[in-house]
């Protein structure tokens, strides 16, 4: 574990803090110094072109034909046009070097801040297994259980393989349920989020180990255990060198996720016939009828006492991701906290759509964390995408967290899970700064 402790850290904390301070007030300086009063018109013009590119945006994927044209023009002029009059009042150098200065305050005080080590969930000594069983999905990730030669080095350490016939349906729960039957003591994957869930669903129902092996496309919830997904083979050495985590595991009805369940928008495009054949168009097609009511249903949303009625789009996850990150498309610093990340996005007028400028205080945007949560809709059916595959479920969905319900192994030797970026918080920064 990468710790930096004593003196000598807390030294260059101070140090970063104050670097960040001199060019935090250096970037308002260059500003007031070189721009004088046009300073504040600089900031506002700057401020106004930013919050008409996203209501452009929002123009842009509620309206079809010529308004669509004319919103995407408009949106992608604004900051050029912005640009073009700092440029004519000769004062594009003050505005670089006032943000360039400023993002080097920024940069300088997240070193200064964050947390000085990496993320390490406790782990728990493990005895190699006796009967390890392992599904392989031969197309998963463009190959990467051949490119890998996964199949003869698992066997090489006493798995037991099943590779996949990608021309036959598989149901992989009841080839799991059945390994375990004949005596398995651990359960494995390489494949994509979807299948990792529902086998890591039987090792839990059934209280033995689960080992990931990252052969899918994104692998994001081997990305969460801090594994290496450019060469899914070194996941291996956990089966004689490994340690055990737990982690949590989310449900939607009777049906596990590992990383997210997203309702709304997106989950309704996904399941168009014709989304695998012409993605961008498709998108382009449905999103004004969903984004603005015209069709799909409507939600509601209930957590913690808290509702959310009628989003555009509801995202939650198996653990919270991390601030900033709201689409899920990130990490997750953590798998054990024992709760589930709800979003939810409404977005009724270009205005709102601005709004969102403001991140985690935007007017629209519901960011919670609960044990439960239940999205009802004014359908008996609704669609939902499912650590990236396609379901319909009948309403309400409920989804609730089972904490440290699935016990997961990993090389004792792995990459890990890289430090958290904190948000800036100038008023801690002065506190260290001054030593304090």
């Amino acid at each position: 574990m990468d710790i930096v402790s004593g003196a000598r850290g807390a030294g260059a904390r101070r140090w970063f803090a104050r670097a960040a301070i001199c060019a935090g007030a250096a970037s308002v300086l260059v500003l007031l110094v070189f721009a004088g009063i046009k300073s504040v018109a600089l900031v506002g013009l700057g401020l106004g072109g930013l919050a008409l590119s996203a209501a452009s945006a929002w123009w842009t994927l509620t309206r079809r034909g010529p308004g669509r044209i004319v919103a995407f023009a408009v949106g992608a002029a604004a900051p050029a046009a912005v640009l073009v009059l700092y440029a004519l009042a000769d004062l594009l150098w003050v505005v670089i070097v006032s943000l360039g200065l400023w993002a080097g305050a920024v940069s300088a005080g997240r070193v200064a801040l964050r947390g000085i080590r990496t993320v390490r969930a406790p782990e728990y000594p493990a005895h190699p297994p006796e009967h390890p069983f392992l599904i392989m999905n031969p197309r998963s990730g463009g190959g990467k259980v051949g490119e890998f030669r996964l199949k003869e080095q698992a066997e090489t350490l006493g798995a037991d393989v099943l590779v996949l016939d990608p021309g036959h349906p598989h149901d992989v729960v009841e080839l799991a349920r059945r390994a375990v039957t004949d005596g398995a003591d651990l359960l494995g994957v390489a494949g994509g989020d979807g299948t990792q869930a529902l086998v890591a669903a039987v090792a839990a129902e059934h209280g033995i180990p689960f080992l990931v092996l990252p052969a899918g496309t994104r692998n994001h919830f081997a990305l969460d255990l801090g594994l290496d997904r450019d060469d899914p083979s070194t996941s291996l050495n956990a089966l004689t060198d490994g340690v055990e985590l737990r982690v949590d595991l989310g449900f939607i009805g009777e049906r596990a996720f590992v990383n997210n369940a997203s309702f709304g928008t997106y989950a309704a495009v996904v399941q168009s016939p014709a989304y695998r054949h012409d993605k961008v168009r498709t998108i382009l097609r449905m999103l004004p009828d969903l984004l603005t009511h015209q069709r799909g249903p409507r939600l509601a949303v209930l957590a913690a006492g808290a509702a959310i009625d009628e989003p555009q789009a509801v995202l939650v996850s198996n653990n919270r991701y991390r601030v900033g990150d709201h689409a899920g498309l990130g990490r997750r610093d953590r798998l054990d906290s024992g709760v589930l990340g709800v979003l939810g996005i409404k977005v009724d007028s270009a205005a709102q759509a601005a709004g969102m400028l403001r991140g985690r205080q935007a007017r629209g945007l519901t960011s919670l964390t609960v044990r439960e949560v239940v999205v009802d809709a004014d359908e008996p059916e609704i669609q939902v995408g499912v650590d990236g595959e396609a379901l319909t479920l009948p309403t309400p969905v409920r989804c609730v967290i089972r904490p440290r319900a699935l016990r997961v192994r990993v090389p004792r030797s792995r990459p890990g899970v890289p430090r958290t970026r904190p948000p800036m918080d100038w008023r801690r920064l002065g506190k260290l700064a001054r030593g304090s």
